[in-house]
C-alpha cells in the first residue's frame, strides 16, 4: 500500500506556490522608484520615475527567464515560449505607472505578481502548452492607454493630449521606448489572444470588511469622461450688483450638486463624480467668466450611464437659463462596461477553493486595462483585499499574506486556463 501511494504522490506532485518573500521584496524595491514623504508613490506615466521603474521591471522579467521587449504603443512585454506554438498567448500582468502621490500597490500587485508566477513556474520546470505573455501597461492611470493601442482604439486626438507629466501621450511614447508612427503594429485582433488575466488589489473596503480573501470580478464599469465648459461673464466683483451677474461659478456649484442628486435618486450601483474645477480668470476681484470642470460616470450597464448623461445634460440647461450662463459638454474618454468570462470566473473560484480561500463575485467600480483586452479576448480578473477600502492614496496597503494568496491563485488559473479551450 505504500508503494501505491507513492506512485500516486508521484504521478500528483504538490501544486507550485509563489516565493510570497521574495514577491513582496520587489514590490517594496519598486516602491524607490518615485517615492514620496509620505510613504506612497508619484510614478506619473512618462516621468524619469516612471521609466526607471520599468528598467527595473525588465529586469526582474530577465530573472524570470522571460524575454522581454517594448512594443510600439511602449508596452512592456515579457514572452515564455508554449509547448504547442500554434496555440494563441495567455496574457497576465497590469501597470505601474500611479496617480500623483498614489499608493504601492495599485497595478503593482498584478504586475509583480505576474513576474513571480512566470518564475515560479520556470524554477519548478513546468512548461505551458500556451506561449505566455507578461504585459506591463503603459499610462493605465492617464486613460488606458496602452490596451487601447492594442484594441485599436487609440486615437489621434488622445495622441495629442497633455499628460500629467507634461507631455504628449504621442511623446511619452517616444520617450519610453516606443513609436508612435507604428502603432498599428501593436494592434491585435480576435484569436490573436487565448485569455487575459489580472490580479488587482480591490480599491474598495468590501473584502477588508467581510474577510474575504479573494475577489471574482464580474465585470468591469463603464467610464465616460466630459470637460463641461460653462461660460458666464467676467465682470469687477466690486461694481458689478448680485442680481446683474452671469457668474459660471455658481452655476457651475449647481451643477455640481445636481449630479450627486441625479446619480444617488436612481437604484444601483452607478456613481457620478466632478473631480477637477478650474475658474477662469481666477482672481478673488473678478467674478468667474469661464468655468471647466469635469463629470465621470461608471457603471456596468452602458445603457445606464447614458441614461445619467441625459438627465445630468437636460438639468445644466434649466441651471443655464437660470443664471444666464451656457454650458457645453466635450466628451473626452469612453471606456465601455466589460464583463469577464464565465467560464474563467469558475477557474478562478476552484483555483481558490483548492488553496482553502473564500470568495466573493463582486464588480470592479475601478477601470483597469482587462476592460480594452475584453474586446479582443475571453478576461478575468482576481481581487485581493485593500486595508480599509484605501486606494490612490499613501496610505494605500495590502497584507502580505493577501498579495500572496491572490498571486497564488493567479499561479494556479493560468495552469488551469493553459489546459481549458475557450475558443
Amino acid at each position: 500500500m505504500l508503494g501505491s501511494l507513492a506512485l500516486r504522490q508521484a504521478a500528483n506532485p504538490a501544486p507550485p506556490s509563489i516565493n510570497g518573500t521574495r514577491l513582496i521584496n520587489h514590490i517594496d524595491a519598486l516602491s524607490e522608484f518615485g517615492k514620496n514623504s509620505e510613504g506612497g508613490v508619484s510614478r506619473l506615466a512618462y516621468s524619469d520615475a516612471d521609466r526607471r521603474g520599468r528598467d527595473y521591471v525588465i529586469g526582474l522579467m530577465r530573472g524570470a527567464q522571460l524575454n522581454p521587449t517594448i512594443d510600439a504603443a511602449a508596452n512592456i512585454i515579457g514572452r515564455r515560449a508554449g509547448s504547442e506554438p500554434s496555440l494563441p498567448p495567455i496574457l497576465f500582468g497590469s501597470h505601474t505607472d500611479t496617480v500623483p502621490e498614489g499608493g504601492n500597490y495599485d497595478g503593482v500587485v498584478g504586475s509583480l505578481g505576474a513576474i513571480e508566477v512566470a518564475q515560479t513556474l520556470t524554477e519548478n520546470k513546468i512548461a505551458t502548452r500556451h506561449g505566455l505573455e507578461v504585459i506591463i501597461f503603459q499610462n493605465e492611470e492617464g486613460g488606458l492607454i496602452g490596451s487601447r493601442a492594442i484594441d485599436g482604439e487609440l486615437t489621434e486626438k488622445e495622441l495629442a493630449l497633455v499628460s500629467r507629466s507634461g507631455k504628449t501621450i504621442r511623446e511619452g511614447i517616444e520617450y519610453l521606448g516606443g513609436d508612435s508612427k507604428n502603432l498599428a503594429d501593436v494592434r491585435r485582433k480576435r484569436g490573436d489572444i487565448a485569455a487575459y488575466l489580472e490580479l488587482h488589489i480591490e480599491q474598495g473596503g468590501i473584502l477588508d470588511s467581510e474577510k474575504i480573501d479573494i475577489g471574482i470580478v464580474e465585470g468591469i464599469v463603464g467610464i465616460n469622461w466630459w470637460d463641461v465648459t460653462i461660460e458666464g461673464f467676467a465682470n469687477h466683483a466690486g461694481t458689478t450688483p448680485m442680481n446683474k451677474r452671469q457668474d459660471a461659478l455658481l452655476a457651475a456649484a449647481a451643477f455640481i450638486q445636481a449630479v450627486n442628486k441625479i446619480v444617488t435618486n436612481v437604484p444601483g450601483r452607478q456613481v457620478g463624480t466632478v473631480g477637477r474645477i478650474q475658474a477662469l480668470p481666477g482672481a478673488p476681484n473678478v467674478i468667474p467668466g469661464t468655468v471647466v470642470v469635469s463629470l465621470e460616470l461608471r457603471d456596468l450597464d452602458r445603457s445606464k450611464i447614458s441614461m445619467l448623461y441625459g438627465q445630468i445634460s437636460e438639468e445644466a440647461q434649466r441651471i443655464a437659463r437660470t443664471h444666464q450662463t451656457s454650458f457645453r459638454f466635450e466628451e473626452i474618454n469612453t471606456n465601455i462596461p466589460a464583463p469577464t468570462d464565465a467560464r474563467i470566473r469558475k477557474l478562478i473560484a476552484a483555483s481558490a477553493e483548492e488553496l482553502g480561500l473564500s470568495t466573493k463575485l463582486m464588480p470592479s467600480g475601478a477601470g483597469h486595462d482587462a476592460q480594452d483586452i475584453a474586446r479582443l479576448a475571453p478576461v478575468g480578473m482576481i481581487f485581493i483585499p485593500s486595508v480599509a477600502g484605501i486606494s490612490h492614496s499613501p496610505r494605500e496597503f495590502s497584507r502580505p499574506k493577501d498579495i500572496v494568496n491572490g498571486t497564488n491563485v493567479l499561479l494556479h488559473t493560468v495552469l488551469k486556463l493553459d489546459q481549458t479551450r475557450l475558443s
